[in-house]
């Protein structure tokens, strides 16, 4: 691997990790452009954060290629890091300081003058909607403060890239709506974000290409709505709690295309699915949902349904 774009923020050329001779990650090709918002979706154990470990020169790459921000990992990994902010999936602020002294401490890892750091951190409380919070011990945080303290955390070095492991785990709805909007603003300015989560939402929200990944492979790799378009049929009917005689009624729906069951829900996957919706009308079955396939749906048949520990 030679001349690389200079809008390329991440090129990996069959990238490969070994775990007890088991391929964690096996022949990764991937490339992500400047300024994109990139997903990394899949279940435990698919490879998504030992990926993330090699992309920030954590951990040795067994075969292949990869180079962040133009430079070869993982030789250059200190000099890559100075770009790269990383918003952990547990937060990892440092209790006995305020939050002001936890981005100054933290500042001063990157070599920041109190000059630099001073004007730095004001425009950062401002941007996580914390100045009013400068003096206040981490214990006195809610949890959506901590997050976005992280987050301005791993902004105070002006990084190229941003990656953010599972980032609104644990968050209410407002607070996750809160970060959201951070990370839109983000991007808005021109930064690079990689994101993993196990909310289907979030990723169908946030990024412009979602990338699903299992036992180290490349599952799938599209914008999110191109992924729906192409992996999954146009709507789901969730039959919950239903005799067998009904679900034989309902499968006479000759647009259902497939179906699954989980537990004692049945999934009836097609693009009209009149015919069953008909049927449940008739029979006065109303404990049941029709909706668009999203997201998750995709996920679900790309990786299965299987409980992953």
């Amino acid at each position: 691997m030679n001349a690389v774009k200079p809008s390329s923020s991440v090129v990996a050329s069959n990238l490969c990790k070994v775990y007890n001779g088991v391929h964690v990650v096996n022949n990764l090709n991937l490339i992500i452009e400047e300024g994109s918002f990139c997903g990394i979706l899949g279940p435990n154990g698919a490879g998504k954060t030992t990926t993330l470990r090699m992309l920030l020169g954590h951990c040795p790459i067994d075969d292949g290629e990869l180079l962040v921000l133009g430079y070869s990992m993982p030789k250059n990994a200190a000099i890559v890091r100075e770009s790269i902010g990383v918003v952990p999936q547990m937060d990892n602020l440092d209790p006995d300081f305020t939050v002001k002294e936890n981005l100054y401490v933290y500042g001063r890892f990157f070599g920041l003058s109190a000059n630099v750091l001073d004007e730095r951190i004001v425009g950062l409380l401002d941007f996580a909607s914390l100045k009013d919070k400068a003096e206040s011990k981490i214990s006195e945080l809610s949890g959506g403060m901590k997050r976005r303290l992280t987050l301005a955390r791993a902004l105070i070095n002006k990084p190229k890239l941003l990656i953010l492991d599972e980032p609104t785990t644990g968050l209410d709805p407002q607070a996750r709506q809160a970060i959201w909007q951070k990370l839109r603003e983000l991007q808005k300015q021109g930064l690079t974000l990689i994101l993993t989560t196990h909310y289907m939402e979030e990723a169908e929200r946030l990024c412009d290409r979602v990338i699903v990944m299992d036992y180290g492979e490349m599952m799938a790799d599209a914008p999110p709505k191109q992924l729906i378009k192409d992996e999954i049929e146009s709507h789901v009917l969730e039959v919950h709690a239903v005799k067998d005689e009904l679900v034989n009624k309902l499968k006479q729906d000759s647009s259902i295309a497939r179906f699954e069951t989980s537990g004692d829900i049945y999934f009836f996957y097609g693009h009209k699915l009149q015919y069953a919706l008909d049927v449940l009308e008739k029979s006065g079955h109303d404990d049941y949902l029709f909706r668009p396939a999203n997201l998750e749906d995709v996920f679900i048949k790309l990786t299965g349904r299987d409980l992953r520990e």
